[in-house]
């Protein structure tokens, strides 16, 4: 009888299949296939961690054992185990080494799919054959549950598969098939994905403790299990269409802000709105107009020109992509999406240094894209970082916004010196001013503009403060004095309780706020201690003054009207107490007034002339 030739063989060939399809062909009649015990504690340590690859080796090796008896081989497990250090290692060779000497030894042919194991097989005399990974196509499972309309199809163990069809806006749930996936069902999809990418024709983009991220061709996988997920769950999202440019609605003046000025543009919108849609138009447009065009994607899913050159995390991290990137000098870089963190800082950074950016983050509106970037990046240099916010919805471009920083008194406020840096966001079709961006007291703050007005600090603010003041009394009042300081008013039982114990209460408030809070107990139940002085009344275009004179600038004052305290404010510089004439205290006043009301002026730290 003739001798059986003896193989071993490594973890590649194993994974990939390519050892189980020459045994399913024949080719390996009378052969002894020889698994080193490194191997199988390799692939059982993969499968412990949940990695899919751990998995597809298990059921192969299964398959092998099932086939051999009429498949005419023989398989035997041989070698000592794996320690612990030589699975740290595998990454290194370790591993690799330990199966070359198992082969070495005994003396056998070494099968792998592994071209650098190859080589150095050979570089040491060994008899060592490569199986490359299969390109042909493999024959996948899922591409039959496909159609023209259909985005994404959803395998669950237990659950019938069902897809997501129809367009951007208008997606309905369909039943693919009544019977419900099993779990070797699953593991069967499963593994031959994981062959597939083990071809040319995809790449694992992230693999994990359960859950494993495969781009293959167009189609986006993710694979999950526990403990990531309760049971084996397969997605795959397949891109509806390829759009350009031209095929959205852009007006001319967009498309020239896009091609000429625009270089931090920003694609807001919901999942499935199409916003990775039309960062590859904007990809395609930019590299058509001679421009340098790269990609930042996890996992690399964009349908964009071949000349375009899409990168991934390197090392784990797109900051480590950025230093790399620096030194190719593109133009502009497509960042598929801004998510983390660290995402908004590589983003920024790259802004800053000068490159062309397109960013795709997750946002139910437009300005909560705009809002994704504050806290994460310096509010004075977001107009440096975007300049442009485009809201995509169903497929559609929905709201282009442009910002501008300015330094400028905040609409709705009227002190020259409460003049700030305002991010002004003005709708790009119509440039009316929608929204403004700037800080109050230790926050930032966005403020919508209506009709060309906003609440303002005395709408924004008053609306906070008397929220954190309600659980004291429910009737308090709040007056704003100036950017930093607040006066609110309460139940006089109620001052102790809000104060606190040594002022700790109105402290902690003061801190969480930014501002000064003077407490008073509420309308005539008020106590004011001071020096009643002589006032003159006048007024501006825009202000009741009440003139006390200069020497009490600064000092805290309280009007009353026939013994009714109206307010208190802090004299200004040229001695004048100032009520705008939008304000409810200049409302008030106007009303008392009007019914021959008696002014008196109580100032507080005045001491009474000698």
């Amino acid at each position: 009888m003739e001798r059986a030739k003896r193989v071993v063989v490594d973890t590649s060939v194993i994974v990939n299949s390519r050892l189980l399809n020459r045994v399913e062909s024949g080719d390996m009649r009378n052969y002894e296939i020889i698994i080193p015990q490194v191997v199988l504690d390799e692939l059982y340590a993969q499968a412990n961690n949940h990695r899919q690859q751990g998995w597809a080796g298990l059921g192969t090796l299964q398959q092998l054992f099932e086939l051999s008896s009429d498949a005419g081989i023989t398989v035997t497990i041989h070698g000592n185990h794996a320690t612990a250090e030589d699975l740290e290692l595998s990454s290194s060779g370790r591993l690799d080494n330990l199966i070359n000497d198992t082969a070495k030894r005994l003396r056998a042919t070494l099968y792998t799919s592994d071209t650098l194991q190859h080589l150095a097989a050979r570089a040491t005399g060994m008899d060592a054959i490569l199986l490359p990974p299969d390109t042909e196509s493999v024959d996948m499972e899922f591409p039959k549950y496909f159609d023209s309309d259909t985005m994404s199809v959803h395998l669950k163990e237990n659950m019938a598969p069902v897809a997501k069809r129809g367009g951007p806006g208008s997606f309905i749930m369909v039943s693919l098939d009544s019977a419900p996936l099993t779990h070797v069902d699953l593991e069967r999809i499963a593994s031959k994905i994981v062959d597939a990418t083990r071809s040319s024709n995809g790449i694992i983009e992230i693999e994990k403790p359960g859950a494993t991220v495969v781009q293959y061709e167009d189609y986006r996988i993710a694979i999950t299990r526990p403990p990531f997920s309760e049971a084996i769950e397969i997605t795959i999202v397949h891109p509806l269409v390829n759009l350009s440019l031209n095929d959205y609605d852009v007006s001319d003046e967009l498309m020239e802000r896009f091609a000429d000025t625009a270089e931090g543009v920003v694609v807001a919108g919901p999942p499935g709105s199409g916003k990775s849609t039309l960062a590859s138009s904007l990809a395609d447009f930019y590299s058509a107009k001679g421009r340098i065009v790269k990609t930042f994607e996890s996992p690399r899913d964009l349908q964009v020109s071949s000349n375009i050159t899409q990168y991934a995390k390197l090392d784990g991290s797109f900051e480590n992509s950025a230093d790399i990137l620096l030194l190719v000098r593109p133009d502009c870089t497509i960042f598929d999406e801004v998510r983390r963190r660290e995402d908004f800082e590589t983003f920024t950074d790259l802004r800053l240094a000068g490159v062309g950016m397109v960013g795709v983050v997750h946002a139910n509106s437009p300005m909560d894209g705009i809002q994704r970037f504050i806290g994460k990046v310096d509010l004075g240099i977001i107009p440096s970082v975007l300049d442009t916010v485009v809201f995509v919805q169903d497929g559609g471009i929905e709201k282009v916004y442009e910002l501008d920083l300015k330094v400028k008194v905040p609409s709705g406020m009227i002190e020259a010196d409460l003049a700030r840096p305002v991010i002004e966001v003005r709708d790009f079709t119509t440039k009316a001013l929608e929204h403004e961006i700037y800080t109050f007291g230790q926050e930032n703050v966005i403020v919508p503009v209506l009709d060309g007005h906003t609440k303002g600090i005395g709408g924004l603010a008053e609306d906070k403060i008397r929220s954190m003041f309600e659980r004291y009394d429910p009737n308090v009042a709040v007056e704003i004095l100036s950017d930093s300081r607040v006066v609110v008013r309460v139940a006089k039982d109620r001052i102790p309780s809000v104060i606190g114990r040594r002022g700790s209460n109105i402290s902690d408030l003061e801190r969480k706020l930014g501002i000064s809070i003077d407490v008073e107990a509420r309308d005539n139940e008020s106590i004011v201690d001071g020096l009643e002085v002589p006032t003159s009344f006048s007024e501006s275009k825009t202000a009741l003054l009440l003139d006390v004179g200069s020497q009490y600038a600064s000092m805290s004052a309280t009007v009353f009207v026939d013994n009714t305290p109206l307010t208190s404010r802090r004299v200004g510089r040229k001695g004048q107490i100032k009520l705008p004439k939008r304000s409810e205290a200049a409302r008030r006043f106007i009303d008392m007034v009007s019914e021959d009301g008696d002014i008196r002026v109580i100032v507080k730290d005045a001491q009474t002339p000698q």
